[in-house]
């Protein structure tokens, strides 16, 4: 709730409402859009969110298909291993700070914002200094036990870890900024910089698990040197922890659902990769990141409406306004159907072409694996439809349970598929814990959000706080 007194809410709430009904009704599907985003920008809005994914994601793509095609098997899965490391802190870290300041930074704390940007800069600062002291020192000790085990690439993520981090922070302050434009030239400035750092590193013979994390912090470090001035830093003379001293007292309550379901969820999505290592082998690890690669592009179309979706949902919410809150969500999840139905089709017909040319023949064994895996993006996007429409109405507990779904299947379905199938039987132990993450979702939507919100459509009562309670 934004700061004020609740009659000040109430107007701003009944304006908003006022001006959602001039809308015609012919335009009524754009309803929900509209209520969060301004006219004149919406389309664009939806345009930046798209380009800023593309290049955030295209730069470590990028990255993996050079090492892929320079590398051995063996050194690239080493690298997928380190870089799922990477992965695993990134969940807590949007979970532990990004999530919540985004939403103190876009609701509550904006007429403050530039003193609580400041604030949570140092302490994204701290966080990253903290864990490159961590990882700095893992390889130390490593190194002491056995000097021949300390991996290159940990020893490339412990120097970047801050940077790498840092870059996600910049581009999510420009979303609370409502400055989607500036998120995507980020992102592009990063992706150029590490596509030219990358075609160099190839020609000079010096890319490798170590290298390509100093290219990746190197890209965001051009991006932050080009974009950073568009910070409102505003005056440095106002201490944000002096007018909100219970300030993380607040922080923690929001995160800590989060960050248990970050905390669950990796072993749903990375836990594969750590089976695979741990009963099979590097190489095929590197097989299997390989061929993942391909499939995860789709995903990010998902995410990045996602974040139109989201804080429209929230707000038909808060409004009361249950019917568009359902019918945008069933847009959305036709949206990611048709989009990755599509793209699966798409991987059939020309996947194992795609992959041929993509890796020059190093991984074309993998290619029935991919077909399996196109139908994954599917599983995921559907699961992040419900992930909204549950945040949205505040159930994240329910999310957190079906993280906690998911996860018994990568152990009790998925250890028992790799010993018995090998790297198919990981990918089939994928399609199972993602199968049960969306049942566990979709039984959680229909009892707490779809049947309450018929119900009170159908009677004309308001039941947003009703759902809202635990």
């Amino acid at each position: 709730m934004l700061n004020g007194s609740p009659l000040e809410s109430e107007q701003a709430r009944s304006a908003a409402l006022a001006r959602i009904q001039q809308i015609p009704p012919e335009r009524r599907w754009l309803r929900p859009l509209t209520a969060a985003i301004p006219a004149a920008s919406k389309w664009m809005s939806v345009i930046y969110s798209l380009s800023d994914q593309a290049f955030a994601v295209g730069a470590p793509f990028l990255a993996n298909v050079a090492l892929a095609r320079t590398q051995t098997k063996e050194e690239f899965g080493i690298f997928v291993l380190s870089y799922s490391a990477y992965a695993f802190l990134y969940g807590l870290y949007n979970a532990a700070v990004l999530e919540p300041y985004t939403v103190y930074g876009s609701g509550r704390h904006r007429s403050r914002f530039p003193a609580y940007l400041r604030l949570m800069l140092r302490s994204n600062a701290v966080l990253g200094l903290v864990l490159t002291i961590l990882l700095l020192s893992a390889c130390l000790v490593l190194r002491w036990a056995d000097p021949q085990a300390v991996p290159r690439p940990l020893a490339g993520l412990g120097l970047t870890v801050g940077i790498l981090l840092s870059g996600t922070f910049l581009r999510r302050t420009f979303y609370v900024q409502r400055q989607p434009i500036f998120a995507a030239g980020a992102s592009m400035v990063c992706f150029v910089a590490v596509a030219c750092e990358l075609w160099l590193a190839v020609r000079s013979h010096v890319l490798d698990s170590f290298s390509v994390y100093l290219i990746l912090a190197f890209g965001w470090i051009a991006a932050g040197a080009v974009f950073g001035r568009n910070l409102a830093l505003g005056n440095p003379g106002n201490s944000f922890l002096k007018h909100e001293p219970d300030y993380w007292r607040e922080h923690w309550k929001y995160s800590q659902w989060a960050l248990a379901t970050a905390f669950v969820f990796q072993f749903t999505t990375q836990g594969y990769y750590w089976l695979v290592a741990a009963f099979l082998s590097v190489t095929d690890v590197a097989e299997l990141r390989a061929t993942y690669l391909l499939v995860a592009p789709v995903e990010q179309v998902s995410i990045a409406v996602s974040l139109i979706v989201l804080p429209a949902l929230a707000t038909h919410f808060a409004a009361a306004r249950l019917e568009d809150l359902l019918s945008l969500w069933k847009r959305n999840a036709l949206f990611v159907v048709c989009a990755t139905g599509s793209f699966a089709i798409a991987v059939r017909v020309a996947g194992k072409l795609a992959m041929h040319v993509l890796y020059a023949g190093k991984f074309d064994g993998a290619a029935p694996l991919l077909y399996m895996l196109a139908v994954f993006p599917t599983l995921t996007g559907l699961a992040g439809t419900l992930v909204n429409a549950l945040n949205a109405v505040e159930k994240p507990r329910l999310v957190f349970h079906a993280c906690v779904w998911s996860s018994s299947a990568t152990f009790l379905l998925g250890i028992p598929l790799v010993l018995r199938m090998g790297l198919r039987g990981a990918v089939f132990g994928m399609l199972l814990s993602g199968g049960a993450y969306v049942a566990a979702l979709s039984g959680g939507f229909l009892l707490h959000v779809y049947k309450p919100a018929r119900i009170a459509i159908l009677s004309s009562v308001p039941v947003s706080s009703g759902i809202a309670e635990e």
